[in-house]
């Protein structure tokens, strides 16, 4: 079987395990990458050489440069003047779309979405605007502020280190800046003329009066050794209670009891599903002692009995910490604080339960409650396997509550008080960021170098500190490109690129060129909003530099056009993070995102390839 062939058939297969949806992006791509070795199309010796390459060195730079902006109070200076803006919808969009499309330009573009989406959850709150009117404008300019720059997004610094490899010199940091300005303040426009109009209102479970008040969430409550409410009725636990408290369910074993049918008293180890607020909440806990969330050596034991299932033999009682320093280890219920957060694509939480994480134990967090597409989850809390855009509602201690959600890949939603960074921080932030990119645009050093030095810079003298600047690298993200790039090499070298080139030159020989660029458009913009952005401007690099051959025209504007359409997954929700971020919080549904995402897209393609061909002629 010919090389070219077997590339197709791993691509394939590829691509529809990306659709699928099943197995996480970044395993998808090394299996890819793997599978490419197995068949010979990618030498063995080369097989992670990708994981060395100048795009992937750029993306984590940039990564950790972006935390760094965070955490010196660069974005929070911002955000202070955007929280300013008054009860008017229109002005709300402008200067949160305006600002992230900004931010996007000098910053990865999902750390600029992440930074503003509480300053845009706090407006909705503090002026009774529904958040589906602000989430879907917010991360849609956040990813046209991506285009403006070279580290904006990751298709440019892709497409940028192709042309590198194929020319010999890369696009600048503001190579990128013409286009993408003009695409980018096309959209700005019609976001916040139109396009919020074409956003479902969904005011009855995304808004004030629905996410937000948790009176509408589904709540866990347990009753304990310990609990007043040990041998109650629930007709003596609502006397008590002095308020009619709706108990939807008992759940005692493996029994599930409706509330209005039981009759019985509670017994210890008895859940009750009821719908509560906070006060209800602090009811429940201070005149019934019952607790939130799930009993920490019930937490253990679900995950020994999981563990065991899947090595084939149960581990007894014995190998598990006795009760007396379960409880000791347990969570103080003084300073706890009840935060709502959404599951961001690169989450260890991603298709695991609540026991599985041991979110108790190791984490110091309850679980009260879980919101998907807008709708609170009425199963068992310990049966939800979570998925990106959840959002959650948790329950921890104060002081280790911003570290928790950080480790889980979860985003905050709950109102965030701003706090400046010290001055000389983001003076000397904002001086190390200035350095490199006049490094770059001198030429004095290579993008990868430039930035991975002021990565370097920014940990050494304190701006970041050097465990944050671990974290903020996305894995997932540096494993896709790491093990995407050769075998977006394979396809290349064993002669696919050609072949596809060949066939559209075929299909399209009498046609003008600027109809091959648009076709080469749409094909990477509908690839973008199915596979990750990156995969995409991987895949469809080395078609655009075999399709310029084939014209025999220079490669700037095929490759520019992959860049801007790779950035543009307009349609749905899994063909970017930003999008999946706000899916949660927005109360939207998959289909919601075409409504404004399809005639962004044919506008940005409306202006894209006119601009093109004006900055880089054929």
């Amino acid at each position: 079987m010919a090389d070219h062939t077997l590339v197709f058939i791993v691509l394939g297969l590829t691509l529809a395990a990306f659709v699928w949806g099943r197995f996480r992006y970044d395993l998808v791509a090394l299996s890819a990458l793997l599978g490419c070795v197995i068949l010979g199309l990618v030498p063995g010796e080369e097989a992670f050489y990708g994981f060395g390459h100048p795009a992937v060195i750029t993306v984590a730079a940039v990564l950790v440069l972006s935390r760094g902006f965070e955490r010196s109070g660069v974005v929070d200076v911002i955000a202070e003047q955007v929280l300013k803006v008054g009860d008017r919808l229109f002005l709300q969009l402008v200067a949160l779309t305006a600002t992230v499309v900004v931010l996007s330009g000098f910053m990865n573009n999902v750390g600029a979405l992440a930074l503003l989406l509480p300053v845009a959850m706090r407006l909705a709150r503090e002026h009774d605007t529904s958040p589906s009117l602000l989430l879907m404008p917010l991360a849609f300019g956040s990813l046209l502020g991506g285009l403006m720059t070279l580290i904006g997004t990751p298709p440019n610094i892709i497409i940028s280190a192709y042309r590198g490899s194929v020319t010999g010199e890369t696009f600048g940091m503001f190579s990128f800046f013409p286009v993408g300005a003009a695409v980018a303040l096309a959209g700005l426009v019609f976001i916040v003329l139109l396009g919020w109009r074409l956003v479902p209102q969904r005011a009855g479970n995304a808004s004030t009066e629905g996410m937000f008040d948790i009176s509408h969430y589904l709540v866990e409550v347990r009753v304990d050794e310990e609990a007043k409410a040990l041998g109650w009725t629930l007709r003596e636990l609502q006397r008590e209670l002095e308020e009619t408290l709706p108990v939807l369910a008992v759940l005692r074993g493996e029994q599930r009891y409706a509330g209005h049918a039981f009759l019985g008293a509670l017994k210890e180890g008895d859940v009750l599903l009821v719908e509560a607020g906070p006060e209800e909440m602090k009811l429940l806990e201070d005149k019934a002692g019952l607790r939130v969330g799930i009993d920490p050596q019930e937490e253990i034991l679900e995950q020994d009995r999981a563990e065991a299932k899947e090595g084939g033999q149960l581990q007894r009682d014995a190998s598990l910490p006795d009760t007396e320093n379960t409880k000791s280890n347990g969570l103080d219920t003084e300073g706890l604080e009840l935060v709502e957060a959404v599951v961001r694509n690169d989450s260890i939480m991603v298709n695991r339960t609540v026991t599985q994480l041991r979110l108790h134990n190791q984490y110091g967090m309850h679980l009260v409650a879980v919101a998907r597409d807008g709708s609170r989850l009425r199963q068992r809390l310990r049966d939800i396997r979570f998925r990106p855009g959840d959002v959650l509602l948790l329950q921890g201690g104060e002081s280790n509550l911003s570290e928790s959600l950080a480790t889980l890949g979860c985003l905050p939603l709950a109102r965030r008080n701003l706090t400046l960074g010290q001055p000389r921080m983001l003076l000397v932030s904002l001086g190390i960021f200035a350095l490199a990119i006049a490094a770059m645009l001198l030429d004095i050093l290579p993008n990868a170098v430039a930035l991975a030095l002021a990565a370097l810079v920014t940990l050494l003298i304190g701006v970041l500190p050097l465990r944050d600047g671990y974290q903020a690298i996305d894995g997932p993200v540096i494993i896709l490109l790491g093990a995407m790039i050769p075998v977006g090499t394979a396809l290349e070298t064993s002669g696919g690129a050609a072949l596809i080139a060949n066939s559209l030159l075929e299909l399209g020989g009498t046609w003008p060129t600027v109809s091959i660029l648009i076709l080469l458009f749409v094909t990477t913009m509908m690839l973008s909003d199915v596979i990750n952005n990156a995969a995409a401007a991987v895949l469809m690099a080395p078609i655009a530099v075999s399709l310029a051959n084939g014209f025999d025209a220079s490669i700037d504007p095929f490759l520019m056009v992959v860049a801007v359409s790779a950035s543009c997954a307009f349609l749905t929700p899994i063909g970017h993070q930003s999008n999946t971020l706000v899916m949660g919080p927005g109360g939207y549904r998959f289909g919601d995102y075409w409504k404004m995402g399809l005639p962004l897209e044919l506008i940005v393609m409306a202006v894209a390839i006119p601009m093109i061909l004006l900055v880089w002629p054929l």
